[in-house]
């Protein structure tokens, strides 16, 4: 997977910018931890045990990919994940009952206030380790692409526009063959994180045809619902007129649209996902080493395509189990590092993230605590790994 070179350039660019935001939260540009003075780091980490996961189900092609790749490396781990959503995910990591989560949007300032039991007396960490395209798909016959505004595509997804030939649609797609098929809109029925990031950036950028708060539990009674991005997919597939709101890796064989962003219309790509995240500021008051996003979904240029979800893995800042804290932090390592990035480009069609999140997340995988290997902090009366204060607070 290659990066375009405007990309790169727009990432280089703002380098510097999101370096001095970090300072300006208090993150301190986030420091490094060389390997060899990291004092909760084993000399050979060892992973040996059965770990599991729950969360997105964007992330699901991808994470497979990661786990192969993991388990290359660790024979002696044994890793399983359930893409059942979002919603699931963090309340799943937020009981206890997974050793990492996986979501589309980032915890909540409750829930994070909330990650304490979980974590051993820390706090969790949003770390985003995948970046996708949303693509508005559909099932019209003789029909691979559709450009279609922001608009159009919440009136779509309201009801208020009913059949493909809508004149609205027409005048945007001069040249297409529309028929006189009725749409048939279809949404996720689960507590969903692209659904979150997806009427997140309708309110954004047509709050007035789109009313509703962003929410990962979809708004309105009307339309089909099917539980995954697996269900909404197979859904379309088999509805003629149908139409949804998707991962793009999972919308092979449909049609789908281009997104109008300022004056032009803007196919989805990873290297265009990737170019709103480059230039989209943190969440500020989040404690150390959390990477999550406030995305620029009203961005303008054409070289972006903001109907982006940028996917967390969610982790603890300190583990009492040894082994399981080895784990989380050899697979965060390894999702991170180019070559997990890489596999889950080829599998999922994902975009690479920037070398800056690569370096981030590794420094926040070495800055995890195991409480058994620190007893001289417990002595000093200083809990191991304890939580530090929001950057910002």
């Amino acid at each position: 997977m290659t990066t375009s070179p405007y990309t790169r350039l727009v990432s280089a660019a703002t380098a510097g910018a999101l370096v001095l935001l970090l300072a300006g939260c208090g993150a301190a540009g986030l420091p490094g931890f060389a390997a060899e003075d990291d004092p909760s780091a084993d000399p050979e980490p060892t992973v040996v045990g059965k770990f599991r996961g729950v969360g997105s189900s964007a992330q699901g092609t991808a994470m497979e990919a990661w786990i192969s790749g993991f388990q290359e490396q660790h024979p002696d781990a044994a890793v399983s994940y359930d893409p059942a959503g979002s919603g699931d995910g963090r309340e799943s990591f937020l009981t206890g009952k997974t050793a990492f989560g996986a979501s589309d949007v980032a915890l909540s300032d409750e829930e994070m206030a909330a990650s304490g039991p979980a974590c051993d007396g820390g706090n969790a960490i949003d770390l985003p380790v995948y970046i996708s395209p949303i693509a508005v798909a559909f099932n019209v016959e003789g029909v691979d692409r559709l450009n279609l505004s922001s608009d159009l595509i919440a009136r779509i997804f309201t009801g208020e526009i009913t059949r493909w030939d809508d004149p609205a649609i027409v005048v945007a797609n001069p040249t297409a063959q529309l028929p006189a098929l009725e749409i048939t809109p279809v949404h996720r029925s689960d507590d969903s994180g692209t659904t979150a990031n997806f009427t997140d950036y309708l309110h954004a950028t047509a709050p007035q045809a789109w009313p509703y708060d962003p929410d990962g539990l979809w708004p309105l009674p009307e339309g089909f619902a099917a539980d995954g991005t697996s269900g909404v997919t197979e859904t379309v597939r088999s509805t003629p007129g149908g139409v949804t709101y998707a991962d793009a890796s999972a919308t092979t064989g449909l049609g789908r649209a281009a997104i109008k962003v300022g004056d032009e219309y803007v196919p989805y790509s990873s290297d265009a996902a990737a170019a709103v995240v480059d230039v989209s500021p943190r969440i500020e008051n989040r404690y150390e080493h959390d990477l999550a996003f406030v995305l620029d979904r009203k961005i303008d240029k054409p070289f972006a395509y903001p109907m982006v979800l940028v996917s967390y893995l969610v982790v603890c800042s300190r583990y009492e189990d040894k082994a399981k804290g080895n784990f989380v932090k050899e697979f965060v390592g390894y999702v991170a590092s180019p070559e997990g990035q890489e596999r889950a480009a080829a599998a999922a069609g994902s975009a690479v993230i920037s070398t800056d999140l690569q370096q981030w997340i590794a420094e926040a995988a070495k800055s995890i605590y195991l409480t058994q290997d620190r007893p001289e902090d417990e002595a000093a009366g200083q809990p191991a790994g304890a939580a530090r204060q929001p950057r910002g607070a």
